[in-house]
């Protein structure tokens, strides 16, 4: 992936430059590129047949790889504080700003699919997309950085989720736990116990070749929600469970609030790897059918929109009428009982999650092999394992510092999935289709940028404000 394409930007540049004079004003001021000969793409293209990048490379998938991959992204840690969101939000703005979530989404997800391939040019990547409809510069610089926020940031919380699964799952399950005499292991342990079957899993080349870890993914999802949704379901309400925010500060429930909108963006972040996984399916594009992979790629993410459904909807509603304001960061540790069922729940989480870390991770690799092989640097299988095993490491290492499950959750959920789920994607709608004031699609667009806004600007100060408060009780590296 073309992380720094600045050395295009100058010819990129001339070109916009030396329109005509008949061009819109919008095309001018947002330096689009539509109907130019932009060299990075034919750069990228170039390089992705000559190298094999990752996300390019093997391009035979079908509407069925693109649901599972994107349950995968969609249906992760995210939806297990869900609940957890639904404290501080209360019945009414919990149902209303989850569902409008929902549907604003997919409305975004699908602009995203529908720009894949705009008039003989395919965009493989987010930015490559944010390039065409803002200028080369512009669009990187306004993709990238967003984009790696998520990525990165959902690789910690990854971490930090199946570190806290592991402890679960041992503490429960190891001789003599009834009596608490295990040999006790810190979270940071167990962190690097996944950190390490990564390392093994980065040996995986490209995005095809994942398929079948994603697919197990897919499926323990689906499988811990439905746990989850069952025994609190059975559960029913608790002692003790109400629904309001009574012996909360008005601090910690304004907040709470913000954080909780962040919450739900982190929910939906399938959108930072949605191109990239439309790149997976083959495209033979003709003037009838200019988008050849828009239809499987919709197949895919309207199956996967029904089942994201089912898992957030179903976790959220279940857990917070069965604990109220008892919830916790995590349902699963809300539950407790019956124990079994919960440890087989952790089970699927840890597997879920050694899949999703890869799905989320692979465009960061693409991003470095792209600056590798233009530096004539072989993309091999040991350059590959040294810089994957140095990323995994070092997001290790964050997650070992700073294991804030439910406030990270608020923080990056705000920083990095307010912009790329909700706002970019319309944005780059506005540039490229330019839909009239009287098209639906205008205002529809604008809507999702001004949510995208507020859930940003709101979510990553709830977050900040909740990892601050815990920092400060925190023991490091225990």
């Amino acid at each position: 992936m073309a992380l720094v394409n600045d050395h295009v930007t100058d010819a990129s540049e001339k070109k916009i430059g030396g329109e005509a004079p008949g061009s819109t004003q919008v095309a001018r001021s947002a330096g689009s590129a539509k109907g130019q000969d932009l060299d990075f793409i034919t750069q990228n293209n170039k390089l992705d047949v000559e190298y094999q990048l990752p996300v390019t490379a093997d391009a035979k998938a079908t509407w069925v790889h693109a649901a599972f991959h994107n349950i995968t992204a969609m249906v992760g840690a995210g939806v297990l504080g869900l609940p957890s969101a639904m404290v501080y939000l209360g019945w009414p703005a919990g149902v209303v700003i989850m569902t409008l979530s929902w549907v604003a989404t997919l409305y975004t997800l699908y602009q995203m699919c529908a720009l894949h391939e705009v008039k003989g040019r395919r965009f493989n990547r987010y930015h490559e997309l944010g390039q065409y409809a803002m200028g080369s510069r512009a669009g990187l610089w306004t993709v990238i950085p967003c984009q790696l926020i998520v990525m990165i940031g959902l690789d910690i919380v990854y971490c930090v989720t199946a570190g806290k699964s592991m402890q679960f799952l041992y503490q429960h399950t190891c001789h003599g736990w009834r009596e608490h005499t295990c040999t006790s292991f810190g979270l940071s342990a167990w962190i690097v116990v996944f950190a390490a079957i990564q390392m093994l899993l980065s040996t995986i080349p490209n995005f095809h070749k994942l398929s079948i870890i994603s697919l197990a993914a897919a499926i323990m999802s689906i499988g811990y929600s439905t746990i989850a949704i069952g025994v609190a379901g059975h559960a029913g309400k608790q002692p003790g469970a109400e629904y309001n925010l009574n012996g909360y500060t008005r601090a910690d429930g304004v907040f709470g609030i913000f954080n909780s909108l962040g919450t739900i963006a982190f929910a939906y972040g399938g959108h930072n790897v949605v191109m990239e996984i439309q790149a997976t399916i083959p495209s033979k594009p003709t003037p009838s059918q200019p988008n050849p992979t828009l239809r499987p790629m919709m197949f895919g993410v309207t199956l996967a929109y029904l089942l994201v459904a089912y898992c957030y909807f179903g976790v959220a509603y279940t857990g917070y009428h069965a604990f109220g304001s008892m919830t916790g960061d995590q349902i699963l540790y809300s539950l407790g009982h019956p124990i079994w069922v919960v440890c087989l729940a952790s089970v699927m989480v840890i597997i879920h999650v050694c899949g999703s870390f890869q799905v989320y991770a692979m465009p960061v690799y693409d991003m470095i092999e792209y600056q590798l092989v233009k530096r004539h640097i072989p993309n091999g299988f040991l350059t590959r394992l040294v810089y994957r095993t140095t990323y995994i490491v070092l997001v290790g290492f964050i997650a070992i510092t700073l294991p804030f499950f439910g406030d990270l959750l608020g923080f990056i959920g705000a920083l990095g999935f307010g912009p790329t789920t909700y706002s970019l994607p319309s944005v780059f709608w506005l540039l490229v289709k330019k839909p009239k004031i009287t098209n639906w699609h205008f205002w529809a667009s604008w809507a999702c940028i001004i949510a995208g806004v507020i859930i940003t600007v709101l979510g990553a100060v709830g977050g900040l404000r909740g990892i601050i408060v815990d920092a400060s009780s925190y023991k490091f590296y225990t």
